[in-house]
């Protein structure tokens, strides 16, 4: 009886192995690939506890779900916190990618954020990809700044990402050190000038309603506007008085060839209303004042982000480096567009982190 019930325990166990294999070779076969655990919330532990070179690290992490973590890094260059909100990939089983998606001129305090406007993360929830949102840096452009400024503080952006930042998230979430950059608005003018100032960093860019330009009349006025004017902050101590070095330091058209080998997706409308600049569209600004805004306000900003778009393109065409552009044929500067331009871009992004 024992030597039954064994053999019977024997046989029922072989054809569970058995029906598990063919059900993973379906999933594969179609696609899917099958639900795998991941060993940072299965010990509610990050794999490892990096330094950076300067000292920077991690000071905590917060399990918000089975998919999403919040890190708090601390910067050595700013010394401050940061909040990093990580959502890990669909299969986290062997190391994978990052992508870093970054928000716009305020930085993800707001409201104004991929997470609250956007069901970008969704798409991104079968990816097997990490995904770094970076919750700080309103107003700075995400660059060095060489002073402090009264309003908006120490910003030493272009270090926490080139630097500090990437070692933390490779060792504590064990990806595969291949990275991709992601940014709108202002940090459409970020995510091009990272992969010049750290070659080899991140294989891929896309860039939605940025403008490359940051030294020229038009350019340094439109980073004016958006610090001074809208941030309260001076940019003198960003880059100093305007025509200084450090202003064509940090200009991503004067250094493109710095592009060159960097997957591109560079896009943008050209201010008139579109499809999403509807009165209380999911996209729109509320109520018939919040639509004007956009249609106004957004249209002027998106007219001008299409004239640096066009030059920049001119200026990589010139130099022969590869990069997919669309220019739209309407559009406005919010967020309905920016997230049919990230489904446009996933491609290009996707080829670059080799997934």
């Amino acid at each position: 009886m024992i030597r039954r019930q064994t053999r019977r325990g024997g046989l029922r166990a072989a054809a569970a192995i058995a029906a598990t294999a063919v059900l993973a070779g379906m999933m594969t076969g179609l696609g899917v690939a099958p639900a795998s655990a991941d060993p940072i919330f299965d010990s509610k532990a990050l794999l490892a506890n990096p330094t950076a070179p300067n000292g920077s690290r991690i000071t905590k992490a917060e399990y918000k779900d089975d998919r999403n973590i919040r890190l708090y890094v601390y910067s050595a260059a700013m010394d401050q916190k940061v909040i990093i909100d990580v959502q890990r990939p669909a299969d986290a089983t062997v190391p994978r990618p990052a992508l870093y998606l970054l928000n716009g001129a305020g930085g993800g305090q707001d409201d104004a954020s991929w997470q609250a406007k956007t069901d970008t993360l969704k798409f991104l929830l079968d990816k097997n990809v990490n995904v770094i949102q970076p919750i700080g840096g309103k107003w700075s452009y995400y660059t060095d700044w060489i002073k402090d400024d009264p309003a908006l503080g120490r910003n030493k952006w272009k270090t926490f990402f080139t630097e500090e930042l990437p070692p933390l998230v490779d060792g504590a979430l064990g990806t595969n050190g291949v990275n991709a950059i992601a940014g709108l608005s202002t940090s459409g003018t970020t995510v091009l000038a990272l992969p010049i100032a750290k070659p080899g960093l991140y294989k891929a860019a896309a860039a939605y309603s940025g403008c490359a330009q940051t030294s020229d009349p038009v350019g340094s006025e439109f980073v004016r506007l958006t610090v001074e004017t809208w941030g309260g902050g001076k940019t003198e101590n960003m880059w100093g008085p305007p025509g200084s070095p450090e202003w064509a330091a940090n200009d991503p058209y004067v250094h493109a060839e710095g592009l060159r080998g960097v997957g591109l997706y560079i896009s943008t409308g050209n201010g008139l209303p579109g499809q999403f600049d509807t009165l209380n569209g999911p996209y729109a600004l509320p109520g018939a004042y919040g639509l004007a805004n956009q249609i106004i306000i957004g249209g002027i900003i998106e007219a001008g982000t299409n004239f640096c778009t066009n030059n920049l393109k001119n200026k990589l065409d010139s130099l022969g480096i590869p990069a997919t552009f669309n220019f739209r044929p309407s559009g406005t500067h919010s967020w309905g567009y920016w997230r049919e331009e990230f489904l446009q871009s996933w491609p290009v992004l996707a080829r670059g982190m080799g997934i």
